[in-house]
């Protein structure tokens, strides 16, 4: 064979060679999300689980009990499997012994009427004013603490031991808890034009040295930022009081409606030189930051007690996403099936999130608000008729789980 052949086949081969080798870009690798390709969807939820006892150390002991209530809302969360969500009413163990027993007890095991076990790597647990007492006259009565039921006016937020309703965030995905910013010991008066409650002839229901003390918040105030697969976004979770349980200065009326409020302006412009975290850190929420509002906001946007102007703000918000309401048809029924004061709302029933009965109503409560940035895929209250699968879980609680799927 000539030298001259012999280069020729060997050019030839590898010409050959080289139409059967493919170099791939990261997209192009068989396996990989193309950037064409629709992302995995985040869902994200809040959940009222009503997990609190009237006494300190009464819901560890509950959870390694049986309890009926307690299975059923771990299968409820089993069976909508969030990616990141906001447990509210679920009592602060500062040890997270109570979170361990949840998760460890109730959500990693499969559960009668739920999913396949659920496991959550990450969670941020934090204190809360519920329960906290105050060494002050908060409720106007002329004494301080009390007995039974009374003791709890008295504490910063409502409660009869410190940590009872407290919060509880579990995540699949990584908590920046280093982070995080709490609003516990924020001042209600440092608030600007914050609803100073008055009794009806014009004083001030708490005298100057009690109100320059109190704080806004009746649990906390999170802001939680959890590294999704997407980029990071800041879980703003809270708890405000119910509007109710006061008298005519309309105390828990102002206190919800500036809890609220509290959110609207972390979200807006300007210095809120104010707007001072519990490290001392002060300022609101950065501009280009995505995030989700998440929690029982305790004030429907058009039904039952409260002023309404807080959380219509809030949805309304340029920097929270519009979109569709979530909704379930269990909602519908069951209103109509209580009737009472649910036959006066003006508020689709579809959208409601908790039952109360038929003197209250069902109301929509709770909310999961996005940001502007992601993008809403599906949404949903979990409510199934009551001749729908899994009907007979959704009762462990008075609440409903929402949950909104997103991608970044």
């Amino acid at each position: 064979m000539s030298r001259t052949l012999l280069v020729s086949l060997i050019a030839l081969a590898a010409l050959l060679l080289a139409a059967c080798v493919r170099v791939y870009t990261h997209s192009e690798v068989p396996g990989a999300t193309s950037a064409r390709e629709a992302p995995a969807a985040l869902r994200i939820a809040a959940y009222n689980t009503s997990l609190y006892s009237d006494e300190a150390g009464g819901l560890l002991e509950r959870l390694r009990g049986e309890d009926d209530d307690v299975r059923k809302i771990a299968a409820v969360l089993q069976q909508v499997r969030p990616d990141i969500v906001l447990i509210n009413e679920f009592d602060y163990v500062a040890d997270g012994s109570a979170a361990d027993v949840f998760q460890q007890r109730w959500l990693e095991r499969a559960q009668p009427g739920g999913g396949e076990p659920l496991r959550y790597p990450y969670r941020y647990i934090a204190p809360v004013n519920t329960g906290v007492q105050s060494g002050l006259d908060l409720d106007g009565n002329g004494t301080i603490g009390g007995e039974g039921r009374e003791r709890g006016n008295d504490a910063w937020g409502y409660g009869l031991h410190p940590g009872q309703y407290g919060m509880l965030l579990l995540s699949r995905y990584p908590i920046d808890a280093d982070t995080a910013r709490t609003f516990q010991l924020l001042r209600w008066s440092a608030m600007p034009e914050a609803r100073r409650p008055h009794h009806p002839d014009g004083r001030p229901f708490h005298p100057d040295a009690v109100w320059s003390q109190l704080r806004l918040s009746s649990k906390s105030h999170w802001d939680v930022q959890v590294r999704a697969p997407g980029g990071v976004i800041h879980v703003l979770a809270s708890h405000p009081t119910p509007p109710a349980f006061d008298g005519p200065e309309q105390r828990n009326v102002a206190r919800n409606h500036d809890e609220i409020r509290l959110w609207t302006e972390y979200l807006s412009p300007g210095t809120h030189d104010w707007l001072c975290d519990d490290a001392g850190r002060c300022g609101g929420l950065e501009a280009d930051a995505r995030f989700v509002i998440l929690g029982d906001l305790n004030n429907d946007p058009v039904d039952g007690s409260g002023n309404h102007a807080a959380i219509g703000g809030l949805i309304e918000h340029p920097r929270v996403m519009r979109m569709a309401t979530p909704r379930s048809e269990g909602a519908i029924e069951a209103a109509e099936a209580d009737g009472g004061a649910n036959l006066q709302h003006r508020g689709a029933h579809a959208h409601d999130t908790g039952s109360f009965g038929p003197r209250v109503g069902n109301l929509r409560l709770d909310y999961v608000l996005p940001s502007v940035g992601l993008t809403r895929v599906d949404a949903g209250v979990f409510w199934p008729r009551s001749d729908a699968p899994h009907a007979d879980i959704v009762d462990g609680t008075d609440h409903r789980l929402v949950w909104v799927d997103v991608t970044q």
